[in-house]
């Protein structure tokens, strides 16, 4: 027998095998993980149903993004049955307390006619244009495919949103809407960048859409050329995973948060002031603060000017866009630390950055229930709530 063959008999004593069977009652049962561990082209023809896919060549690298709990069972699974003795060694040397192996692999999967699925995978041209996400564990081809069956609706495709609509089609966020009415002035250009002066007079929307397919023919884009109101919100944000507050005024971020707080979407808002930009995420849990619990009541206008009144350095708007585009792919792929509870503030002039707390507010619309919240005129906006 060869050194191979030897090491092999030597696992299948020392390491527990199981039956297919037995490792689909285990992740049924006894809260147990299935790893796939076969290469990337022998997946095509079947996967599985309840098992994470995770190559044997990445194994120790990235097991820890499908399961950081080292007492949690984990049944391995291979071809044959061979290569998984071998992979759950490996576990089991990272400390992996629970490892099985399934004896006879895929193949005695589909002989016992357990329920498999034909997985999605990146197609060539994908894996190449999004290499460099490939090779960060905790995005991979998983999290690529979560980003690219991903929708993202950008409230404004101004100042925040033109970085941030480029960002996130080029990370292959699959489908991306753009709710705005206003057409390009010349006065734009100074900060939205995802125009040109070839497009003075157009919808910005069908501006920004014609962008993002030049930048990315992959993405869907939806275009919205309204302005928000009580009449369409739901039915525009219902469409979508995640909201982009990239608005310029009060009454419409007061009634993006209410109609993401009653849909239950993730809000990812940020502001702009001159030299200062402010990013945060509310979150779709009852226990997140909202835009409410920050500012219960509408600030006076003099208290609040907008950009057109009271001007913005024009590369500010896109570092703070792109934080936002930041925030929202780790919202998206489910990773790091996340401005839920948290704002980000950043001073351009004197190139400070703090982070602040957010507290959330007792008797605010966010601890209502959803059936509870209703969205008022836009004008009622203009008026404490």
């Amino acid at each position: 027998m060869s050194s191979y063959e030897n090491r092999a008999a030597y696992l299948r004593q020392t390491l527990q095998e199981i039956s297919p069977e037995q490792a689909l009652h285990m992740v049924r049962h006894d809260d147990a993980i299935l790893l796939d561990v076969r290469d990337a082209d022998e997946i095509k023809d079947g996967l599985p149903t309840p098992a994470h896919h995770l190559a044997r060549g990445q194994l120790e690298l990235r097991v820890h993004h499908v399961c950081d709990d080292k007492q949690r069972p984990i049944a391995v699974m291979c071809a044959g049955g061979l290569r998984s003795l071998f992979a759950a060694e490996s576990l089991k040397n990272l400390g992996y307390e629970n490892v099985y192996s399934i004896r006879g692999g895929y193949k005695q999967w589909k002989e016992s006619a357990l329920e498999s699925r034909i997985p999605q995978q990146l197609s060539a041209q994908a894996k190449e244009r999004y290499a460099r996400h490939l090779l960060v564990p905790e995005v991979g081809e998983v999290g690529q495919l979560k980003l690219m069956n991903s929708r993202v609706l950008l409230i404004g495709v101004g100042g925040l949103g033109s970085p941030a609509a480029l960002y996130l089609a080029a990370a292959g966020v699959g489908t991306i809407g753009i709710v705005d009415a206003d057409v390009v002035e010349s006065s734009n250009l100074q900060r939205q960048i995802i125009h040109g002066e070839d497009q003075l007079g157009k919808l910005k929307v069908d501006s920004a859409a014609a962008a993002i397919g030049r930048l990315n023919s992959m993405i869907k884009v939806k275009t919205h050329p309204h302005y928000l109101d009580e009449s369409n919100a739901l039915e525009i944000l219902s469409q979508y995973d995640l909201v982009l507050d990239g608005s310029d005024n009060f009454k419409t971020r007061y009634l993006i948060n209410d109609a993401c707080v009653k849909l239950g979407i993730p809000n990812v808002h940020a502001a702009v002031y001159r030299f200062e930009g402010y990013v945060t995420t509310f979150g779709s849990t009852q226990d997140a603060a909202c835009y409410r619990c920050i500012y219960p009541e509408l600030p006076p206008p003099e208290m609040a000017p907008s950009c057109a009144e009271a001007g913005v350095l024009g590369v500010l708007p896109g570092v703070i866009g792109v934080m936002q585009a930041v925030e929202a792919l780790k919202v998206l792929l489910g990773i790091g630390n996340n401005l839920i509870g948290k704002m980000l503030r950043y001073d351009a002039l004197h190139n400070e950055v703090s982070i602040l707390q957010l507290d959330k507010a007792d008797d605010c619309l966010c601890g209502q229930a959803p059936e509870d919240i209703h969205l008022k005129p836009i004008e009622a906006y203009a008026c404490a709530i």
